[in-house]
């Protein structure tokens, strides 16, 4: 997709770009709550900046977020030149719900009791773990081994402090305004590893100016179950959107996304998770 290889997805993508720039943006503020096309949009929330995950650029939009939530709409009947992409930050998923600014989310979102408070979920769709990005010749095998070491992750994060927390109390923390500042303190020798879920980390390592300078530690630190964020009481659109994630895992075409999207991280991805059913 991508940094790596087109998919039909990403250029069905780029071709909503070129519509988007010739007519203009949809001006219904439908956010897609029909339950199919019908000639609509539909309005998706990913991230903007996450390579492998959801990234924009000059082409359209790719990663592996991407692809599943293009496919996902697909199911509901929307044609990817129906979508509508938004930028949906972090800090600003719950409330892009709750207002219906979207009507669904992919942006590296994991399921957690706090956020079902708030919306409901679909998926998951994909179980990532907290992990360490460190050099190709790195030695540092486990979280341990980061004892008088330097680890990065961005300001704002938890996870960097976790692993202080429960695995190297003498680890020195480096925060940082983004990943791809760790990136750059990783590969000038600033810092010794980067931490945050493996499937960013993957993502990142997988951009052509990368490949091959770093490598993931493969630890599980954590569980992570990546879902679908939508508005609360929806059910629904939970389940049509749960169906279509079931078919996207028995067609071939998650593991292909996968494949595409974190292949050339060398990212060793855990099966397809059972949607509905949570890893702990």
């Amino acid at each position: 997709m991508k940094l790596r290889k087109v998919t039909a997805a990403s250029a069905a993508v780029f071709a909503l770009a070129l519509t988007a720039t010739a007519c203009g943006g949809d001006d219904s503020g439908d956010n897609g709550s029909s339950s199919s096309g019908g000639g609509g949009k539909i309005k998706i929330g990913i991230k903007y900046d996450q390579p492998g995950l959801g990234l924009k650029t000059p082409q359209g939009y790719e990663g592996f977020d991407v692809d599943v939530v293009t496919y996902v709409a697909k199911e509901l009947g929307y044609e990817p030149d129906q979508i509508e992409w938004v930028e949906t930050k972090s800090a600003e998923r719950e409330n892009a719900l709750s207002r219906g600014d979207v009507k669904l989310i992919a942006a590296t979102y994991s399921i957690t009791d706090e956020r079902k408070q708030k919306v409901d979920f679909a998926g998951p769709y994909l179980l990532a773990h907290q992990d360490l990005l460190v050099k190709a010749d790195s030695d540092i095998s486990e979280a341990t081994d980061l004892n008088d070491k330097k680890l990065c992750s961005v300001t704002g994060s938890t996870s960097a402090q976790n692993v202080k927390n429960d695995f190297a109390p003498k680890a020195q923390l480096s925060n940082r305004g983004g990943y791809s500042e760790c990136l750059s303190a990783l590969q000038n020798g600033q810092v010794d590893a980067l931490t945050t879920d493996d499937s960013i980390l993957a993502g990142y390592a997988a951009q052509d100016q990368y490949k091959g300078k770093f490598k993931l530690a493969g630890l599980k630190l954590s569980n992570e179950n990546y879902g679908i964020g939508v508005k609360k009481g929806d059910t629904e659109t939970v389940d049509k959107v749960n169906k279509a994630l079931e078919k996207m895992v028995s067609d071939g075409s998650w593991e292909k996304a996968v494949e595409e999207n974190f292949g050339p991280a060398n990212y060793k991805n855990e099966r397809a998770p059972k949607i509905g059913q949570l890893v702990q």
